[in-house]
């Protein structure tokens, strides 16, 4: 396991290399997760980029620090690793709050972000009364009490069936996240509204969205991308708000045709 002390808390990370010249791909994790989420895919990818990928704060086991969080917070953490990392001009691959993350990055720090995958995300998700609500219930009652709300959102109907192992490993991935981080990091959303900042995003981004997608759903999604200048939309069916976990192949298609376009043009 790899940690890094970096903005007063500790860190954990995961890289794997590749051979010199290949691009790096960065992952960033969602709500409730932590970096296993992205296994199927970066298994997939290995090998043809160098990979990192991290616990953001509050989540798998990276420390939880002061909440409750601003996304800026979220942000200084992954410029901080990917600075310790010397990593530049990398693509940025965030699901989620992870999304959102790779586009304040992108916004501070233009000079570390070649490209964009936005993956089930948008500029800004949710209204302050369900975060809020969330918040409440999550702090009296714990993250255990929403949770078969947010698998639904989280998975279709038939990856959410009861002999399914991996469903019940992901469901005690969510109600095992430290409350306090999970929580914390759903202050950071309710506060962060980046809509204007999707205009002025100059690098080539893709966003993607599982079909039935129950929390950023797809709607939302293209929005976001006709916001973004040349932005590329791509909806995975049969994936909710995870594609990575449901669709790890379909996922890995569009990313590649994706960064094969990089290539090709010389971005």
């Amino acid at each position: 396991m790899q940690f890094a002390f970096l903005n007063g808390i500790a860190i954990h990370y995961q890289t794997i290399g590749a051979p010199k010249g290949k691009p790096t791909l960065v992952f960033a994790n969602s709500l409730g997760t932590d970096f296993r989420i992205w296994r199927d895919v970066i298994v997939r990818l290995a090998g043809d980029y160098a990979i990192l990928t991290y616990d953001k704060r509050g989540h798998g086991l990276s420390d939880i620090g002061e909440t409750p969080y601003d996304m800026d917070d979220h942000v200084s953490d992954l410029e901080a690793l990917l600075d310790h990392l010397q990593v530049r001009d990398a693509i940025i691959c965030g699901l989620s709050v992870g999304g959102v993350i790779a586009q304040g990055l992108y916004a501070r720090r233009k000079d570390l972000v070649r490209a964009l995958i936005l993956c089930d995300t948008a500029p800004k998700i949710g209204d302050a009364d369900s975060w809020n609500a969330r918040i409440r219930t999550v702090e009296e009652d714990g993250i255990a009490a929403l949770a078969d709300g947010i698998l639904e959102r989280w998975f279709t109907p038939a990856f959410r069936r009861p002999d399914n192992a991996e469903f019940i490993g992901y469901r005690n991935m969510l109600t095992r996240s430290p409350a306090a981080g999970y929580a914390g990091t759903c202050a950071a959303l309710r506060d962060c509204d980046y809509t204007d900042q999707a205009r002025q995003i100059g690098v080539p981004t893709l966003c993607v969205v599982g079909e039935e997608d129950g929390s950023t759903p797809p709607e939302l999604v293209l929005d976001m991308a006709k916001r973004i200048p040349a932005a590329r939309y791509e909806v995975i069916e049969d994936a909710g708000h995870i594609p990575c976990v449901e669709q790890p192949d379909a996922l890995v298609a569009v990313m590649r045709a994706f960064i094969s376009g990089l290539d090709a043009s010389g971005t």
